[in-house]
């Protein structure tokens, strides 16, 4: 077995990694073709990666224009902790207010464990006013454990 077949999860793995994370790395493309690379706060919507931004951001413009992303979900300090998720797909905007919040309360959720969501209703309803939300539907998913190595 190569060492890419190895260190890669499986789809079990790859549920509970994204599903224990909080943080992505979230790439759209400029207009120019250039990267656009940010750091996110994400929630799952059955099973997919979710999240949200103000409308006028530039990720957002660059969504409208064209919906491919990467996301990078990674965790570990030392070569042989190193874990991570790589999703490639396109970012679906979320239509209604009622949706755009749903997803406001998931990434809330997970920002915030622990807090009651009668809390944290009155800031995701402020905010969600001049936000969109998104859902990646994945194309291709890479993965590794270098844990496994060892």
């Amino acid at each position: 077995m190569n060492q890419r077949a190895r260190i890669a999860m499986s789809d079990d793995d790859v549920t509970a990694f994204l599903e224990g994370s909080r943080k992505l790395q979230l790439a759209t493309i400029n207009p120019d073709g250039m990267p656009h690379l940010v750091t996110m706060f994400y929630g799952m919507d059955e099973g997919r990666i979710a999240f949200w931004t103000y409308a006028k951001a530039q990720k957002a413009r660059n969504l409208a224009r064209d919906p491919r992303v990467s996301c990078l979900v990674e965790t570990g300090e030392d070569y042989g902790e190193l874990r991570g998720v790589l999703v490639y797909g396109r970012a679906e905007p979320v239509t209604g207010r009622e949706g755009v919040l749903a997803i406001g309360m998931k990434i809330a959720r997970r920002m915030t464990p622990g807090v009651p969501d009668e809390l944290l209703r009155p800031y995701v309803e402020k905010t969600g006013l001049k936000r969109v939300a998104y859902v990646v539907e994945r194309s291709k998913v890479v993965s590794w454990d270098h844990r496994r190595l060892t």
